[in-house]
């Protein structure tokens, strides 16, 4: 099959969803797929064996992660050039918007899916866009003969913004390169700041304010006698945080990758994952493929990935106190931190990123069919209140 994929962010910068669709084409290049990647300006030439084209743009004033597509005709004639079977837009904005508008221009299948809750804008001071958001998503959503979200909870939101054919994407980790055996006493001295046999509190993820960094740095400064802090990755708050937390016992790694971030990950002794504007959270999958107990906020996806008492510990979102008391039981209980590590590890080994890009490749398919069945965009209209089949 030849996909065209047109995304709002990728490469250089980091995400949840750069990350999921970086593990999804390395699995679409090793079933023989071929694909286009049509990505904001900065981003590399290639990726997994696919040419990547670099859209010229500018940064949105507000958010400069975010980019507005400059429509240019080098776009056009690289995807009339390609002559995708289907175009996969990701969470389709500004940029994202522009390739479904060539979608349509073209008469081409369209998939498109919704990786941001609206309300993450309240978040980064932006309430105003809420409302702009919430219909930017919802008229170029309906546009797709398919639509995906990654969790339960985003499936029933997109919805309730009136976005139609909705229907889920698998949550997958891959269970290797996230694993227990990558614990490491070397990575432990590190995190520690030099005091192994000290209790170690992970964080791990982008660094910004719609992550509830704030929660987390009431945690620290509440068990700061208890327990050693890791915070791994970068991002706009990192600077807030460290001064937020100077002479705290706390060790910022910057951005980790490759055998250093599995190392963090799986040197753990709890993970601490206070975001409430997740659509997943990839950073919780990947800490129980570790093997280490995770506490999240129960908001968003979160509740998709981890089963408070089963597979690790749910709080109130936004709750400072709530986040710290249940670190500090874990902390002081060996077997209950030892019993959810091995039971989020089990759960994550089911989730795999070949059964997640099958269940995509059968959506591209289902997209091609919709299509085909009523010509575009008229079908589309036709099917608007109609319920999407499996």
């Amino acid at each position: 099959m030849r996909i065209a994929l047109v995304s709002e962010t990728f490469l250089p910068k980091v995400d949840g969803v750069v990350t999921r669709l970086l593990a999804t084409l390395k699995s679409l290049e090793q079933a023989g797929h071929d694909v286009l990647v049509f990505a904001p300006p900065k981003s590399p030439q290639g990726v997994s064996g696919f040419r990547v084209v670099p859209a010229v743009g500018m940064p949105f004033p507000w958010y400069p992660e975010l980019t507005f597509a400059v429509p240019s005709g080098r776009l056009g004639r690289e995807m009339k050039r390609f002559a995708p079977d289907v175009v996969h837009v990701v969470n389709p904005v500004f940029f994202g918007a522009f390739g479904a508008g060539l979608a349509k221009r073209y008469d081409l299948p369209l998939l498109a899916s919704f990786h941001t809750d609206p309300k993450v804008v309240e978040d980064l001071s932006l309430g105003w866009f809420k409302r702009p958001l919430e219909v930017i998503d919802r008229e170029v959503h309906n546009l797709a003969h398919v639509n995906l979200c990654t969790s339960p909870q985003m499936v029933e939101l997109a919805r309730s913004l009136g976005i139609k054919r909705v229907r889920l994407w698998p949550k997958a980790v891959d269970a290797d390169r996230f694993n227990p055996r990558h614990k490491s006493v070397e990575m432990r001295a590190r995190l520690t700041g030099g005091h192994p046999e000290l209790p170690l509190v992970v964080h791990a993820g982008r660094i910004s304010f719609e992550k509830r960094m704030d929660v987390f740095a009431e945690g620290v400064i509440q068990l700061k006698d208890e327990a050693r802090f890791a915070v791994v990755g970068e991002g706009p708050a990192l600077a807030w945080l460290k001064e937020k937390l100077a002479g705290m016992p706390v060790e910022f790694t910057g951005f980790l990758a490759g055998s250093e971030l599995s190392a963090a990950y799986a040197t753990g002794d709890v993970f601490a994952f206070p975001s409430d504007s997740e659509t997943l959270g990839f950073a919780a999958i990947e800490a129980m493929a570790a093997g280490v107990p995770v506490v999240a906020a129960n908001a968003g996806g979160i509740p998709h990935i981890v089963k408070d008492g089963a597979t690790g510990v749910l709080v109130t979102p936004g709750d400072g106190d709530a986040l710290t008391a249940a670190i500090r039981r874990l902390l002081r209980d060996d077997a209950e931190r030892e019993r959810l590590a091995a039971a989020g590890r089990v759960e994550a080994e089911r989730w795999t990123w070949d059964a997640a890009t099958d269940s995509l490749v059968a959506r591209y398919r289902q997209a091609i069919r919709m299509h085909r069945g009523g010509r575009g965009s008229k079908k589309v209209a036709e099917t608007n209140s109609q319920p999407l089949g499996a």
